[in-house]
């Protein structure tokens, strides 16, 4: 199930490695796509935790007040560009410094207030914390696209929030009706 209308929008969609996409930063990944133009485009991966939990990151923020339950709380590695930079993947969308409306229910913010905020349970109901992105330059993905390194469709927010991560490429692969482990190099050539 490759894109090739250079006119679609990914935006809320999955984006979602096939096992043949060699490259390491992608190997078996599923991306939450926040926008995609015709400039290019950016999303984040929802299933590579970082082996840090929020602890650490309210620590590194010198945010020293929080539940420490929230330590069992996974960061993920959200692409290999900006990995110093903190995004949360959040619903509902709330009063945030720098966020952007993904989609009507799930919302991408940018700023320390989010993090301040869930340190003090004050934050939204549901998040997903990553460093780094994934970004691509325009065209970039599409010819991706083409090369079948890649399936997409439409994203479901209980991915993302309520799938254990071990789940998520499966999963969001099942949406679709695609059986991950049985694609090849050989789809959609003849």
């Amino acid at each position: 199930m490759t894109l090739l209308d250079p006119n679609a929008d990914l935006t809320n969609h999955f984006l979602i490695a096939t096992p043949t996409l060699a490259d390491p930063n992608f190997h078996h990944t599923v991306t939450y796509m926040c926008d995609h133009n015709p400039d290019g485009a950016m999303g984040l991966v929802i299933n590579r935790p970082m082996g840090m939990g929020m602890g650490e990151l309210f620590d590194y923020l010198d945010i020293y007040e929080y539940d420490i339950e929230l330590n069992a709380i996974p960061v993920y590695q959200g692409g290999p560009v900006q990995t110093e930079r903190g995004f949360v993947l959040h619903k509902p969308c709330g009063n945030w410094e720098a966020s952007l409306e993904v989609s009507p229910n799930i919302t991408l913010t940018m700023s320390q207030d989010i993090i301040e905020a869930i340190a003090h349970g004050a934050g939204p109901d549901e998040y997903m914390v990553a460093l780094g992105y994934a970004g691509w330059g325009k065209g970039q993905l599409e010819q991706e696209l083409t090369t079948n390194s890649w399936i997409n469709g439409p994203a479901e927010s209980s991915i993302i929030f309520h799938t254990s991560i071990e789940q998520r490429w499966n999963a969001s692969a099942q949406l679709l009706g695609v059986d991950i482990n049985q694609v090849s190099n050989d789809i959609g050539h003849a």
